[in-house]
């Protein structure tokens, strides 16, 4: 197993069709990314919400994301109605890789059971071509989860940090069932296993080019 090396990353684009999914799949990767970068720019965007989770996204990036340099876009699109809006969907991602070059994109998995979720993953690449691209995964009722081929560890403290964060800033959604720890810290904790760390977070990379130092 290769390590692939973030070291290099400045600007970021994270996309999520829903407050909330950013957040569950790649938050260790969030705290982890302004713990090591500090400054890095950040544009955080999200294709749907109504008002009330507008306001739990906007409080989450900024506590998941402390001290980036943080650009927040939240948009007001049906929920689980972005297929019919494809154009509108596709829009936003374009004007998100315009506006901000990216050396790392986050986005939703093309395998997502969720009908928005792939719609957002598979406007990413027609965007995004010269940045490297990480399809997160979302545990749900689905049982849609694959293989990862990508995997991004956490210390034990981000983990927990990660689920505290979710508590904190998603008080509309504790009283779902599959919303607790053992849900969070267990697929981090699978994913660590299959990385030989305790704890991680795991994405998919249809497409990467290797650079050797100094070229």
């Amino acid at each position: 197993m290769l390590p692939l090396d973030l070291g290099r990353v400045r600007s970021v684009v994270m996309l999520g069709a829903h407050p909330d999914d950013i957040e569950i799949a790649a938050g260790g990767t969030m705290l982890a990314l302004a713990a090591s970068h500090p400054g890095v720019r950040v544009h955080y965007v999200l294709f749907t919400g109504v008002p009330e989770r507008q306001a739990e996204a906007r409080a989450a990036a900024e506590a998941f994301l402390p001290g980036a340099r943080l650009t927040i876009t939240l948009h007001d699109l049906p929920d689980g109605r972005l297929p019919a809006h494809w154009a509108q969907a596709k829009e936003i991602v374009e004007q998100v890789a315009r506006a901000a070059p990216a050396d790392l994109v986050l986005a939703p998995s093309p395998e997502d059971a969720h009908q928005d979720h792939r719609t957002v993953a598979e406007l990413v690449p027609t965007a995004f071509r010269d940045a490297l691209v990480l399809h997160y995964e979302i545990p749900k009722w689905d049982g849609d989860l694959t293989r990862p081929n990508v995997y991004l560890p956490l210390d034990d403290t981000i983990a927990k940090r990660k689920v505290e964060l979710l508590h904190a800033c998603f008080p509309s959604q504790k009283d779902r069932d599959w919303w607790d720890d053992e849900v969070f810290l267990g697929l981090a904790r699978l994913r660590g296993m299959e990385c030989r760390h305790r704890y991680a977070e795991a994405f998919i990379c249809r497409k990467a080019v290797l650079g050797l130092a100094g070229h």
